[in-house]
């Protein structure tokens, strides 16, 4: 949430509060970030002083706090101190670190379906904590959800309707922001937890295209197509679409209920975000996970270079037939792999070397010119100790024989 300092106007002390920020204003009033004497960050909303005589507005400001208080769950910010019959009345609320979903979507573009959903379903799921509490929202928009680490949560309950409470405007008179109002609402008609769900899916649908369902224009022309147009749905994601139009339907009575979305969205986030069932990687990270997967065989064109290097190797040792021409397996017979080159020479030569690999003074497992560990071959090294055994054995027979001659 972007901040701003003071201004010279605004008071410096609230309450028991001091105020550090400004977080933002509406027609109500402004919300600044405040801190109390343990060092607790609170959101406090203090009415406009024009607007602190009208009985209206301080009528509309308690209805706030009253639904505030009522509210129980994690969906929105618990209230923390308020005082209503102050000459301007403020109320005080947990602060919530994080961009609002309207920032979010304009900074960074549409979200995918996968968070969408997830979004959808916390909110739906808050939805029901607020319902249950007998309050309607009847303004939540992007600009309302906060994205805080622990979830998304629901600010601004200025006009929210509570169960039984009077309205403060007249028949006709929209109060919300177009273009996520309800029909219902444009029409005057009684507002009821079906009008948070159609707001909740102009919103879902904003989150997943960056613009409004119902486009742009005056309030009028906003208000005239909530109510006779049908919204505007090509950017929604395929897995998303059907449910945001369930929500967006004109008749309150065609709506999803709030715990049908929840569980309904929740499944959608599930499945978004493991592919649709599938191997939710990249095409390349599956591509090469299948080609690395052992196969019981070499490539073959693998095999082609490992078998032209075995070639090489044993005609430069003078263990072949000639240079060019093809040898077969190695004297031992059978067709294991070569040792491991790692930029060296053939591990088959042996002159002026230590009978372990092709550089002098090197030993099995020592480290190369490029700093890794080079693998020795243990097969390759018992042949060669045998060898060299046989051959001094010999010798010394040799010696021996030539001695008692």
């Amino acid at each position: 949430m972007a901040m701003m300092r003071l201004r010279r106007e605004d008071p410096r002390v609230v309450g028991s509060f001091r105020l550090h920020r400004r977080l933002g204003a509406g027609g109500m009033g402004v919300v600044y970030l405040g801190s109390d004497r343990r060092g607790q960050r609170v959101a406090l909303k203090v009415i406009r002083p024009d607007l602190a005589e009208d009985q209206e507005f301080r009528s509309r400001f308690a209805r706030e706090v009253s639904a505030a208080r009522r509210i129980r769950g994690g969906c929105t910010a618990r209230l923390v101190a308020a005082d209503l019959e102050a000459d301007r009345p403020w109320f005080a609320t947990q602060y919530v670190p994080g961009p609002s979903l309207h920032d979010k979507v304009a900074e960074e573009g549409p979200l995918a379906a996968a968070e969408v959903a997830a979004i959808g379903a916390a909110l739906s799921e808050g939805l029901v904590a607020v319902h249950e509490a007998g309050v309607v929202h009847r303004d939540l928009k992007p600009s309302n959800i906060l994205l805080s680490p622990k979830g998304p949560r629901i600010i601004d309950f200025g006009i929210a309707w509570a169960t039984g409470a009077s309205t403060l405007t007249h028949v006709g008179t929209a109060v919300g922001s177009p273009g996520f109002l309800a029909p219902e609402q444009v029409r005057g008609a009684a507002v009821t937890p079906a009008t948070d769900v159609f707001s909740l899916g102009a919103t879902l649908a904003y989150a997943a295209m960056g613009d409004s369902p119902f486009g742009h224009g005056s309030s009028e022309v906003m208000l005239y197509r909530v109510v006779h147009e049908e919204p505007q749905l090509h950017g929604v994601p395929d897995a998303l679409a059907p449910l945001v139009r369930a929500c967006l339907a004109k008749d309150p009575e065609e709506r999803p209920s709030t715990l049908q979305l929840s569980m309904r969205l929740k499944e959608i986030a599930a499945r978004e975000a493991q592919g649709g069932g599938l191997d939710a990687r990249p095409p390349a990270q599956r591509d090469r996970s299948e080609a690395d997967r052992p196969t019981g065989r070499l490539p073959e064109r693998t095999e082609r270079y490992e078998h032209d290097e075995r070639t090489q190797r044993y005609t430069e040792s003078g263990r072949g037939t000639g240079a060019g021409q093809r040898t077969g397996a190695p004297r031992t017979g059978g067709s294991r792999p070569p040792a491991p080159r790692n930029g060296t020479r053939s591990a088959g030569r042996t002159n002026g070397t230590n009978g372990t690999n092709g550089r002098p003074g090197t030993r099995p497992g020592a480290r190369t010119g490029t700093g890794r560990l080079r693998p020795a071959n243990p097969r390759l090294l018992r042949q060669r100790l045998i060898v060299f055994f046989v051959v001094t054995l010999i010798v010394a027979l040799g010696i021996a024989a030539a001695q008692q001659l």
